[in-house]
Parts: C-alpha cells; sequence; structure tokens
C-alpha cells in the first residue's frame, strides 16, 4: 500500500475509533446488546490504534531529529547524536508501518474455529498409504506442540501401518488459521522398505483441511438429504456388523457423500457425518466466493497459477520443498516430528499476506 494511501487509512481508523468512542458513551444507558456489540468493535480495533499511534509517533521524532540536522545552529555532538538515531528509525518504520498495514488486511473469519483434517491415500498403492499415515501422524504431533485436541471421527487402515482414509477433527486455539495452507497434494520420494533393488519410488497423499462450521452457517434441508443405513464392515466393524449402525448420507443438490460406522450407534455415527457434511458443504461455499475474488485478481493482476502439488517430501536427500513459495528445508525429520512445521506454515502466512498486500485496493 503506498505510504500517502496508508496515511489516509490510518486516519479513517482513528477517526472510526473515535466515533465508537463517543457512541459506546450515548449507548452506556441503553440496550445491552448493543453496548456489547459496539464494547467488542472498540476493543477489537485498540491494538490496531495503538499500533498506528507507535507509527505516528515514530514519524513525529524522525522530523524532529531532521530539523536538529538540518539546523545550522545545533552543535556537531548533537548532530551526530540525532544523524544515527534518525538512520535507527528510519530503517524501524518500514517495520511499522508493514505491522500496521497487516492488521488492517481483512481476517478470514474462518481463521479461529477448529478444523476438521482429512488425508488420504493417492497413487502409489502400499506406499501411498503408508505416506498418509506418515503426514497424519505429523498433524498429530504438530497439534500437541501447540496445545490441540485431535479427535479421529473415522479411519480405514490398510493393515500394514497405512491408511487409505483419516478424517479427524482438530480443536483448539486458531487452528484453522495455521492448517489452512496445507490442503493439496503431498509428494513422497523415498525407497519403500519392501523394494528390493532400492529403488526410489514417488507416491502421493491428499490433504483437505476444513474450518468446522455450526449450524447456522449452513442451512441442510431433510430434502436435501439421502440417508442410508447398513451394516458395518471391515477394520473397526466387526463388532457392530449385527445391526445397521453405518451411515452414509448424500447431499443430494451438491452429490457429497459421507459415511460414517466408526461408532456403534447409528445416532452417533449419523450425527459425526452430518458434521462432516456441514464442513465440507461450508468449504465448498468459501470455495466458490474465492474463485470469484481470484478470478477479480487475476484480471487485475495476471494469472498466478499453481500446481495442485503443494510439497515433496525427499527422503533421500532429507528434505522437503513446498512449490508454492519455493522454500526448501533440509530437515525433514523434524518436519514430519511437526518440531519444523511451522517454518513453513509461518513462510506460507507471510506469502499470503504479501500478495494480499500487494492486491489493488
Amino acid at each position: 500500500m503506498e505510504s500517502s494511501r496508508l496515511y489516509e487509512k490510518l486516519d479513517q481508523v482513528l477517526a472510526h475509533h473515535s466515533e465508537l468512542e463517543q457512541r459506546l458513551a450515548d449507548a452506556a444507558g441503553g440496550s445491552s446488546d448493543e453496548f456489547t456489540r459496539l464494547s467488542k468493535e472498540y476493543s477489537d480495533l485498540m491494538p490496531v490504534v495503538e499500533a498506528i499511534h507507535d507509527v505516528r509517533h515514530a514519524r513525529r521524532e524522525a522530523e524532529e531529529l531532521r530539523a536538529i540536522i538540518d539546523d545550522s545552529e545545533s552543535e556537531q555532538d548533537m548532530r551526530a547524536l540525532a544523524e544515527e538515531e534518525l538512520g535507527a528509525l528510519t530503517a524501524q518504520l518500514p517495520d511499522l508501518e508493514r505491522g500496521v498495514t497487516v492488521m488492517l488486511l481483512p481476517r478470514d473469519e474462518a481463521d479461529a474455529r477448529n478444523a476438521i483434517l482429512e488425508v488420504r491415500a493417492g497413487t502409489g498403492g502400499d506406499e501411498a498409504a503408508l505416506f498418509a499415515a506418515d503426514l497424519f501422524r505429523m498433524y498429530q504431533r504438530y497439534a500437541d506442540l501447540h496445545g490441540w485436541r485431535v479427535e479421529v471421527m473415522s479411519a480405514s487402515e490398510t493393515g500394514i501401518g497405512g491408511v487409505k482414509e483419516v478424517i479427524a477433527t482438530i480443536s483448539g486455539r486458531g487452528v484453522f488459521a495455521r492448517l489452512k495452507f496445507e490442503s493439496g497434494v503431498h509428494r513422497v520420494q523415498r525407497v519403500p522398505e519392501t523394494e528390493a533393488s532400492g529403488r526410489i519410488h514417488t507416491s502421493a497423499a491428499t490433504v483437505a483441511v476444513l474450518p468446522e462450521a455450526e449450524e447456522v452457517d449452513v442451512t441442510i434441508e431433510e430434502k436435501d438429504l439421502r440417508i442410508d443405513v447398513y451394516r458395518a464392515s471391515g477394520p473397526g466393524g466387526q463388532s457392530v456388523n449385527t445391526t445397521d449402525s453405518a451411515v452414509r448420507i448424500t447431499h443430494l443438490p451438491t452429490g457429497i457423500v459421507v459415511q460414517q460406522q466408526d461408532e456403534k450407534s447409528q445416532h452417533k455415527n449419523k450425527a459425526k457425518a452430518l458434521k462432516v457434511m456441514r464442513a465440507r458443504l461450508y468449504q465448498a461455499e468459501r470455495t466458490a466466493l474465492e474463485a470469484e475474488r481470484a478470478a477479480a485478481r487475476r484480471d487485475q493482476v495476471g494469472s498466478g497459477d499453481r500446481s495442485e502439488r503443494i510439497r515433496t517430501y525427499n527422503f533421500p536427500q532429507g528434505r522437503v520443498t513446498d512449490h508454492r513459495i519455493n522454500v526448501t528445508l533440509y530437515k525433514l525429520d523434524k518436519v514430519l516430528s511437526g518440531e519444523s512445521l511451522d517454518e513453513l506454515v509461518d513462510a506460507l502466512t507471510a506469502d499470503d499476506e504479501a500478495t494480499r498486500l500487494a492486491e489493488p485496493v
């Protein structure tokens, strides 16, 4: 954002903050709902206002230092000290301006939500299923490091330590904000344990991270659902396959299908399936909206199409490469243990902020 436009925007924020202050005073004896809403908006804006004051203070200080430097009557020692302080302040000001600009970016309303994580084996047979299991363990460890709670909703295992599909809810502070850039195709290059000749194989797994949706976010009409019940089967299903406890729900308008059989209760399986269905429908709405925005962005700044493959995990070289931001870390073990995943998440978040900052206002 250009400097003149930035400071014009900062003036608008300060004016709005002053207006909120007056409206809060006026609402003090009125509706409690209105007072609560205004209080929250006022409180949410306070960190931005404080950052704006820091920027303005730095600019004023810089002007005062320049005045000392330009004043021919200033003592030499005073002028030298002012030049030194101005140099430090000039280096600091762009960071202060960028910080407040980032704070002004529109927030993704889903950032604070819990997430539904879906990991599926892709091309590569048993090796893809083993890699899918590795990825899921990576997210479990990452969640543990952040103090989040992971609840597996359903899992389809291969019997040799791999998974065809696993769906889990991850609950905690800012989960979706940290995991939303993980969606896409993850590729692995390594020598399978079963490969006698030592050849490197390439296989893949897909990851989907959906913001958990509330009932108020998505309205699901009963008439739009087809619900089928059947007997559970396969690993985890033997103990419940004497009753029709498994549930398959189809959303007729979109064709989205969700199956759930891990619980012994048909009612619990239905509740879990509806939770996943709600998240998928909510994400479909978000994706459609983002597609419209992306089309408008391409019209303004040109095409920036990215490959569906987002990341490669190369075991022989011990590296992880994120293709969207061209970042490579030679610490594959630490990424898979969740310890260094934040390095990639931080880089992706910074890239997203930079992209949005560069967009026309």
